[in-house]
């Protein structure tokens, strides 16, 4: 009894049940009730031309960090406590004269200038550093009214090798001196810092001649010059793609008017799509303004999904109303479960640790359902307006799209068995990489291409040996300010250790002013020479914690930093230093990027496992998840197998990148499984007949759809950002392995495993209207194979 009852209701839930899970009511509801939707959309879309306006970009790279973990929360105590170095502009001077008197006082005004400058709450220079006097005054470093050459280059040896500060801001040839400005965090908060640095370039500029050449350099101008490209690719992404995808549109469907019947609908979801983002996060990031372009393209193919169904119904004799609504009912349910396919995909993200991967994670997920909401009622709107207006069905498209489906047929027909096997074994010994590969941190790939801030800093680096901070936080046990004998003992330490694998005169403490009180001065006397400013870079002012920092150069190699910060870590613990914690904005990302990494790396694990999961139980077969599984499959563990065989690694944007082209690759074999099964059931056909049939009926729309998608995000490996332009790269060489995965792959798996999938013809494929009901007369019953010989819509 109990077990009827229970047949009887999964029975019925299969009957209710479509592919989409019922998501494709939104298009029906649009058929029903054509005007309260069409005002709808009208309303949605005037909300969302309202937030367009306020588009921005924000570039800090500390966005993508934020709230990811124990070097997150390490680096934001660190620099709650001390300050830091990150937020500090570099002003790089060179001149083959710096020693003569002249040039010298040139840059001595700049330095009082830059001191002077509205954002400036201090400034760190030869010409502001004060020397103890012994009289418990101090005097100027660099005398000033200094005439003769010798008096000059004097003055600037000796702070270049004595004082702890100036050795890594002076070069050994006194050919140049770095200028560094402390800003006011107030005054660069949102788009302070793009005023603060046209301030800078026009105070440096009077102080530039043939004589002097002065470059900025240092996070500010980083992020600055990230924003702008950022910005420049917002432009560039949204108007290419679209162009792109309006061409190959027209070219596909030889029908100006049919184009821009495709081109309408992704036109206003990326517009649906900023205005949300724009609302619940006010701007976009480095990595959710790429967002805009997936939408744009993923768009495009659905689009051109249902124009390509809508236009075969209406050439073999439908009329083109009545083939709207087909259409609707037939790839409805196809597209639903396609987008819940990416937006699993994209939700999975979420589950790393790090604002910048949720806010791309969220908005890519709400960009996945809006695209999906505007085709359901945007599109079928639009075409039957397209028909009272009189548009005429172009004859037939492009023959180039249809290209490749006669070899494929050929291939499937003939050696399905032997291409299935080495799919099989292929996919199977590539999941070895897949174990193997591990993540990989370059901090230039996050820096814009050809970045004169970026050259800057190698020149630094190649002058005086880099000025990017590596901090050991190192606790205290007398809580003196001044520090005691036994406190300071501890920070030499410190200061030795981390200055044996820096270098002599990388490193700056409480510790590196020997050269001061070995010749009469107190500790006292030192810390109140060189300022509050600084002196708070030294020793907390309860005298709790003091602050060892090395400098390093800007472009060091992930691996050697880690290797160095275990070296360091073990030297101390071996020294009896218990507690002191290293950080800093390079350790930041370079260990906080391992971690997400990984992360990534099994959210992509999960989202493959869910997504095929959700593929089979959508069809009501573990069979169709299996004939999906190794198509899909072969081009991510492909693409892994390539980073991993040339060295390069895992990064960000590369697990962001396959996990989302996964996402989008089943699209297409969510439709050709359509397909077959609707071939199979709903028109009788044999097995093969029924897979032929599908590579005739959407082989072209599965080559053009992969176009579009290929060429709209083939724009994204032009970005000006190196992990943008990363994530194009590998984005569109899945998805070119995919389209070969669904047109030869999937179709001789299909073909070779004629009995395996022969129990699939028992799965009811019915159209998805909104009339059907559970009580239907037909007396569908559930069959083998999980599915059912009734109540199941087709997908198309």
């Amino acid at each position: 009894m109990s077990g009827s009852f229970f047949s009887r209701l999964w029975a019925r839930f299969a009957y209710d049940r479509s592919i989409g899970f019922g998501l494709e009511y939104i298009g029906l509801t649009t058929l029903r009730y054509p005007r309260a939707v069409a005002l709808a959309v009208l309303a949605f879309s005037i909300l969302c031309f309202t937030q367009v306006p306020r588009a921005n970009v924000d570039g800090d790279l500390l966005r993508v960090y934020a709230h990811s973990g124990q070097y997150y929360d390490a680096y934001e105590h660190l620099s709650e406590t001390f300050g830091t170095f990150e937020n500090d502009v570099y002003v790089l001077v060179n001149s083959p004269r710096l020693t003569e008197p002249e040039t010298l006082e040139r840059v001595r005004e700049l330095a009082f200038d830059l001191e002077l400058n509205e954002f400036a709450v201090g400034t760190m220079s030869p010409f502001t550093l004060r020397k103890p006097d012994g009289l418990g005054g101090s005097v100027p470093a660099v005398p000033e009214g200094m005439d003769d050459f010798g008096e000059v280059a004097v003055a600037l040896s000796d702070l270049q090798q004595n004082d702890p500060m100036m050795r890594n801001l002076i070069t050994p040839d006194l050919s140049g001196v770095v200028l560094i400005m402390f800003p006011n965090q107030e005054l660069t908060r949102g788009d302070g810092t793009k005023r603060m640095i046209a301030s800078l370039r026009e105070t440096i500029a009077p102080y530039q001649d043939e004589n002097i050449s002065i470059e900025l350099t240092g996070p500010p101008i980083w992020t600055s010059e990230m924003l702008n490209a950022a910005v420049d690719d917002q432009v560039k992404f949204t108007v290419w793609g679209f162009g792109l995808g309006a061409i190959i549109a027209l070219l596909a469907l030889r029908s100006l008017p049919g184009a821009l019947l495709v081109a309408a609908t992704p036109f206003l979801a990326v517009m649906w799509t900023m205005g949300v983002v724009l609302f619940f996060f006010g701007s976009f990031s480095f990595l959710t303004i790429i967002v805009t372009t997936l939408v744009l393209v993923i768009s495009f193919a659905e689009s051109m999904f249902f124009v390509f169904n809508w236009l075969a119904y209406w050439r073999d004799g439908m009329e083109p109303n009545k083939a709207v609504d087909a259409t609707v009912k037939l790839v409805g349910p196809a597209a639903a479960l396609t987008m819940l396919t990416t937006f699993v995909s994209f939700a999975s993200l979420a589950l790393t640790p790090g604002q910048g991967i949720r806010e791309f994670s969220i908005a890519g997920a709400i960009g996945t359902l809006l695209l999906f909401v505007c085709l359901m009622t945007f599109l079928p709107l639009m075409l039957k307006a397209a028909v009272r207006l009189g548009f005429k069905a172009p004859k037939r498209s492009s023959l180039v799209l249809t290209a490749p489906l006669p070899l494929s047929w050929f291939i499937a027909s003939r050696f399905g068995r032997q291409l299935s096997i080495l799919a099989i074994v292929v996919t199977v010994l590539l999941l070895i990489p897949y174990g193997l590969i591990r993540p990989h941190f370059s901090f230039e790939d996050f820096v814009a291409k050809d970045s004169t801030a970026l050259t800057a800093a190698e020149e630094i680096d190649s002058g005086v040996g880099g000025v990017a901070p590596l901090y050991v936080r190192v606790p205290l046990q007398d809580n003196d300010p001044n520090v005691t004998p036994r406190d300071f003992e501890t920070v030499r330490k410190v200061h030795e250790i981390l200055e044996s694998h820096l270098g002599q005169n990388k490193v700056i403490s409480a510790a590196s002013m020997t050269n001061y009180t070995e010749t009469g001065f107190t500790r006292e006397e030192v810390f109140e020479a060189v300022g509050p400013f600084m002196r708070k870079r030294f020793v907390t002012d309860d005298g709790s914690q003091a602050l060892v920092t090395g400098f390093m150069p800007t472009i060091i190699d992930s691996e050697a930093l880690k290797q160095l910060v275990e070296d360091v870590t073990a030297e101390m613990r071996a020294a009896g230093i218990d507690g002191a914690e290293i950080g800093g904005f390079r350790i930041l990302t370079t260990f906080a990027t391992d971690q997400i990494v990984s992360g990534l790396q099994l959210d992509l694990t999960l989202s493959v496992l869910v997504n095929l999961g959700l593929i089979g139980f959508a069809f009501q077969s573990f069979r169709v998840a299996l004939a999906s599984a190794i198509p899909n499959l072969f081009p991510v563990l492909g693409t892994e197998a390539w980073l991993y065989f040339t060295g390069q690694g895992l990064q960000l944007t590369t697990v962001i990148a396959l996990t989302i082209a996964f996402g989008i690759a089943v699209d297409d074999t969510v439709h050709f499984l359509s397909h077959y099964l609707h071939s199979r059931r709903e028109e009788k056909r044999p097995h093969l007949e029924a897979v032929k049939h599908t590579l005739d009926r959407i082989g072209g729309a599965i080559v053009a759809t992969t176009i579009i998608l290929c060429s709209g995000v083939v724009i994204v490996t032009f970005s000006e950002l190196p992990q943008v332009a990363l994530f194009g790269t590998l984005f569109v060489s899945t998805l070119a392995f995919a389209v070969i995965g669904d047109l030869f792959i999937l179709p001789a798996l299909l073909a070779a495993g004629g009995k395996f999938f022969h129990p699939l013809g028992k799965i009811r494929v019915r159209t998805a209207d909104h009339d059907a009901t559970p009580d239907d007369p037909t007396g569908d019953t559930v069959t083998g194979d999980g599915g059912t010989e009734g109540g199941q819509p087709h997908s198309g």
